[in-house]
Order: structure tokens, then C-alpha cells, then sequence
């Protein structure tokens, strides 16, 4: 049976699961939309919000960029992390206690506000298109890949799926679908990770395996480190990104993590704020045991990569003798290769093998002008290759590839020439993780539509059955947007999806932290830090994703995926500034704010 047929059966079958379980749970009125009647088990749960949580960054691009970085993508791992170790001790008992639907309808009451609540949901709305986008990207790239069809058709499959499960089920739908689709996977990133870990190293844990010896007698991170500085690359557990930097992309993720909607919905469905606090825990469990094989899982993935490409001599693979799987990502467009020096064969270094903004292949179309001088017949073409220049001194040849960074979990199986099924399996798991994320993102999308911009705004006397039509509507039209976004996305998964958390940081951590934790605080100073903190973040991604800003104009060395953590410090002290040069919020909302900082009985929202 071929890799591609396994793959569609068991897609298929994932599909079905997910689309009957839809069925099984379709609802009938706002509460069970919103958050499933708040009755969902704690060990559900914590299940379902580590699906929500381990998208398609974490599951398909997380290792990719570690593999590539080294490093330099330790921010990615500590951030999201710690942030949700943040989110689970620092905020969910609390906003539960609260009992909002939503992150908008906790800051429109707590700021007694209409114009910060609306404010809310244009940060909301912001940040999860961003962060959609992103998984939109993962599902048309498993397709492309996988299904031997364009990432469009496949961003397209994802979109009817995704809306057919959460506009019939709701949260209560999203729920029990997230808790099929992390069991698979979860199962889909460990099976090749347990398997790549034994076959080098002896070891059965990657987390393990990864401080382990090859059969050369050479520990796995040294053997890595000598291939890469060899080939001209930062060492891999040094890299090259400034630690102001790293501290900056950190906090944005962590930060970002206690302001993302999707997740923080997840606590106002369980029963109790005792339940909050046991799901939470559950769900850092689960969570563990993804981010425990992730670096493992990188560091492998690199060397298979390094010793594939360059071949047992070092010297590079005649482009006719590298494996189906070269040619296969070829096709997707995630893998491209010119041959600089002319020798047919294909060479893996440091440098850019190709020119433009990310040094990203672009492929010859028919509407090109035609190209002169082709090395080679069989390869898919490009109109931009680099000039091929190296320090002869620091490698021993110019690069010829260049490998997106979202395909290194999903190659790695063929790569190490896994069975047919785990290539299949893994296929299956990538769907999971993009379509979970992206359906508890077009909810929350939803729900900020219908409740807080319609229902708590625009037209309060609306009943609930009317409602519930407008959220679906609202679902609708953001299955649409997101899959626009999808084709077109900012960068590679992970780096789209840190972009989502630092509008997130720079814009919610700071007004939900302060609304629980500071009397003072008010609607003046929270919809002044908002639009501060979004505005900042949102015109320094736009500069340098796209209108050309370079990385030499960056401000104090911080990236695009760090600046939420620059946009958070200017909502702090812009709203603390105004909050205190205005007057103080009432003594009703003061008094709320004490009541909710003791985390027992439930709020008011469900009555």
C-alpha cells in the first residue's frame, strides 16, 4: 500500500471522527456555543485546552526552527512554556471566579466600558486572525505535501472541516473533537520521536536520547555541533541571535500566552474554579509530553538532514540519487536547490542560495520570462538563485538548498526512513494540531462577534436563538478570512503564530493583569494602554514583514516576533500614567476587583 493512499485513509478517517463528533454535540443555544454548557470534566478539559494550545507551530514548525536555530529557538520553547505556567497559576482561577465568556466581556464590565470592550474585540480579532493564519498554513502545507495537491486546495479541505465542527458543535463540539485530535497527535509526533531516539542513540526517551552518545562513542549535541560549524553555520547550542533578543521573544511568548482568548475560554468551562485550577494542570501535563520531544526531535531531524544531503563523503548527492522525499517537498515548493558550481550535485552550507527577503525560493511560473542556462531538466525552476559566494575559510562549499523550516517533523519520518504508516500517521497529526487550534480560534472570533460587539453593544435586545444565528455567521465569515490569510501568511508557521502572541502581550496581558490585581485601574488608562500597545506592535511587524524594514533597523536589536514584549511595557506604563491623571474607577468595580482576587464559587456570568 503507497505512502500516499495510507495517508489519505488515515486523514479520512481522523476527518470523519471529528465531523461525527460535531454531530453528536451540535447545540442549541449560546451557553453550550460559548463554552459548552460549563460542564466539560477537568481531565477533558486539560485535554482538549493542550490541543488547543499545541498547534500547528508546535507540532509541525517548532522543531523545524530548534532543528534549524538551534539555540536561537530556546526563546520559542521557554516562552510558550513558561507563559502557559503563567496563564494556569497566575490567571485562570481568577478569571474564572470572574465567569466571563470571553476576554473582551471580562474587560468590558471590569472597565465598566462599551468603548474598551469594543476596543477588546478589535485586539481580539487582531491577534487570532494572525494567529489563524498560521494554522491555516500547516493544514495547506500537509496536503500539498502529503495529498500531491496545491496548498490552497488543501488550506480550502481544512476551512469546510474546521467550519463544519465548530459552527454545528460550538465549544461543546470543539471540546470532545480536541480530545480525539490530541490522542492523535500526540501519538503521531512521539512514535517517530521514540523511533528516531532508539535507532541513534540506544536510548528510548528523546528527552534522554538527546544528552546521549552516537555509536561513534560522540555525544549527540557535540556530534551536531561539529557538522554545523564545519559547514559554516552557528554552533547549535551557542547560535548567533543577540540575548536581548532571545529575552525579548521570551517574554512575548509568555506574556502573550496569559492573553490568548482561545486558551483563556477554556477555564469557563468546567463546573467550578477548583476545576479551573485541576484542568490546568492536566493540560500542562499533556503538554509536557509534546515540548519534552521537541528539541530532541530537532536535533535529530538536523543531522539526518546534514548526512543525507552532503552524503557519506561530505562532498554533496547527485541530485538523480537523492531519495523520493527530496523530490516530493520539491513539488510542494518547501524545497529548492540550484547548482552554483555546476557539479550536478547538491550541497548543503551556510548562506543564502537564493536571493530576496528570507532568501526564500521563488519558482518559475508560465508567466515568466523564459530562463537561460538551466543546470538541470528535472528540477522545479527558480527565478531568484544567490550568487553562491562563501568564505572558503569557514566551509567547504556554497550552499545549494534551501529547506523551509515547517516541513522538518513531517520530512524527518521519510528521511529516516521510517514505515509507510508513520509517514501517515505523522500526516494525520499535523492535521490535528492545525485544525484544533484553529477551530478554538475561529470560535473565540465568533463569540467576540455575536457577544460582546452585538449582543453587549450594538444591539442588546436580541434574543438568544438570534444570537446564536449571528455567531454562526460570524464563523462563517471567519472560516473565509482565515483561509485568505492562509495563502498568504507573514512568514514560516512558528514565527506567524509568535506574531499573534506578541499582539497578545502587548494588548491584553497588561489590562487582564491589572484588572484583577489593581484597584486603581481604569477604563481610561485600559483603553489608552490597548490601543498603545497594539498600534506599537502591529506598525513594527507591518515595517519590517512588510514594507521592506531591514534587520539592521531594528530597534535595540529586537525582531518582529520579540516587539510584543516592547509593546507590553508601553501598555503598562501608558495606562498607569493615564489611570492616575483620571479619575478612579467606582467603588462597585473596586470592590469587584477584591471579590475576584479570592478564587471560590463561580461567577456570575452563567446566571
Amino acid at each position: 500500500m503507497s505512502t500516499e493512499l495510507l495517508t489519505y485513509i488515515f486523514i479520512a478517517s481522523s476527518f470523519i471522527i471529528y465531523i461525527g463528533i460535531a454531530f453528536w454535540s451540535r447545540v442549541a443555544t449560546t451557553h453550550d456555543f460559548y463554552v459548552a454548557g460549563g460542564g466539560v470534566t477537568p481531565l477533558a478539559n486539560g485535554m482538549a485546552t493542550a490541543a488547543d494550545w499545541m498547534s500547528a507551530a508546535s507540532f509541525i514548525s517548532l522543531a523545524g526552527v530548534i532543528s534549524l536555530a538551534g539555540y536561537d529557538a530556546s526563546g520559542y520553547v521557554m516562552g510558550w512554556t513558561g507563559g502557559y505556567v503563567l496563564l494556569a497559576l497566575l490567571l485562570a482561577p481568577y478569571l474564572r471566579k470572574f465567569g466571563k465568556f470571553t476576554v473582551p466581556d471580562f474587560i468590558g464590565d471590569r472597565y465598566y466600558s462599551n468603548v474598551a470592550r469594543v476596543v477588546a474585540v478589535i485586539c481580539l480579532l487582531f491577534i487570532s486572525f494572525t494567529y489563524v493564519s498560521g494554522q491555516m498554513r500547516g493544514t495547506g502545507i500537509v496536503f500539498s505535501r502529503f495529498l500531491q495537491v496545491e496548498i490552497e486546495i488543501g488550506i480550502m479541505v481544512g476551512m469546510a472541516v474546521v467550519f463544519i465542527y465548530a459552527v454545528l458543535g460550538g465549544m461543546k463540539g470543539i471540546t470532545y473533537t480536541q480530545v480525539a485530535q490530541y490522542c492523535v497527535m500526540i501519538f503521531a509526533f512521539n512514535v517517530p520521536a521514540l523511533f528516531l531516539t532508539f535507532t541513534m542513540t540506544g536510548h528510548l526517551l528523546p528527552l534522554t536520547g538527546l544528552g546521549a552518545t552516537l555509536d561513534s562513542g560522540v555525544y549527540v549535541l557535540d556530534h551536531l555541533d561539529g557538522l554545523v560549524e564545519q559547514l559554516g553555520f552557528a554552533s547549535f547550542t551557542e547560535g548567533s541571535k543577540s540575548n536581548v533578543d532571545i529575552f525579548f521573544i521570551t517574554a512575548a511568548l509568555m506574556f502573550g500566552t496569559a492573553g490568548l482568548p482561545h486558551v483563556i475560554v477554556r477555564f469557563f468551562t468546567v463546573p467550578r474554579v477548583r476545576d479551573a485550577r485541576i484542568s490546568a494542570a492536566w493540560a500542562l501535563a499533556f503538554i509536557a509530553v509534546l515540548h519534552t520531544s521537541i528539541p530532541a526531535v530537532g536535533a535529530f531531524g538536523r543531522i539526518n538532514l546534514i548526512e543525507t544531503v552532503n552524503g557519506a563523503d561530505g562532498q554533496g548527492t547527485l541530485q538523480e540519487d537523492m531519495p523520493s522525499w527530496f523530490q516530493k517537498w520539491e513539488t510542494a515548493g518547501l524545497v529548492a536547490w540550484y547548482d552554483h558550481n555546476r557539479d550536478g550535485r547538491l550541497q548543503y552550507a551556510a548562506g543564502g542560495a537564493f536571493t530576496g527577503k528570507d532568501q526564500r525560493p521563488d519558482f518559475w511560473t508560465v508567466a515568466d520570462e523564459p530562463i537561460e542556462d538551466i543546470a538541470n531538466d528535472n528540477i522545479r525552476l527558480v527565478v531568484n538563485p544567490g550568487e553562491g559566494d562563501f568564505d572558503p575559510q569557514q566551509q567547504p562549499f556554497a550552499n545549494e538548498l534551501y529547506v523551509d523550516p515547517d516541513i522538518m517533523v513531517l520530512a524527518n519520518p521519510e528521511v529516516a526512513e521510517m514505515p509507510k504508516w508513520v509517514v501517515a500517521l505523522v500526516a494525520a497529526g499535523a492535521m490535528a494540531a492545525a485544525l484544533s487550534t484553529a477551530a478554538g480560534l475561529l470560535l473565540v472570533i465568533a463569540t467576540a462577534v455575536s457577544h460582546d460587539l452585538v449582543k453587549k453593544t450594538l444591539r442588546p435586545q436580541i434574543t438568544d436563538s438570534q444570537e446564536l444565528g449571528i455567531a454562526r455567521i460570524a464563523a462563517m465569515v471567519s472560516v473565509l478570512v482565515a483561509g485568505y490569510l492562509g495563502m498568504n501568511p507573514p512568514g514560516y508557521v512558528a514565527a506567524v503564530v509568535a506574531m499573534a502572541f506578541g499582539l497578545a502581550c502587548a494588548s491584553f496581558f497588561p489590562v487582564i493583569i491589572m484588572g484583577i490585581f489593581y484597584q486603581r485601574m481604569n477604563k481610561y488608562g485600559a483603553i489608552s494602554g490597548m490601543l498603545v500597545g497594539l498600534i506599537s506592535t502591529l506598525a513594527y511587524i507591518i515595517y519590517f514583514r512588510f514594507m521592506g524594514g531591514t534587520q539592521e533597523q531594528w530597534l535595540f536589536g529586537i525582531s518582529p516576533e520579540g516587539f510584543g514584549a516592547m509593546g507590553m511595557l508601553l501598555n503598562f506604563l501608558i495606562a498607569y500614567i493615564v489611570s492616575h491623571l483620571t479619575p478612579p474607577p467606582p467603588k462597585a468595580i473596586q470592590k469587584m476587583v477584591q471579590d475576584i482576587r479570592v478564587p471560590r464559587n463561580q461567577g456570575s456570568a452563567y446566571y
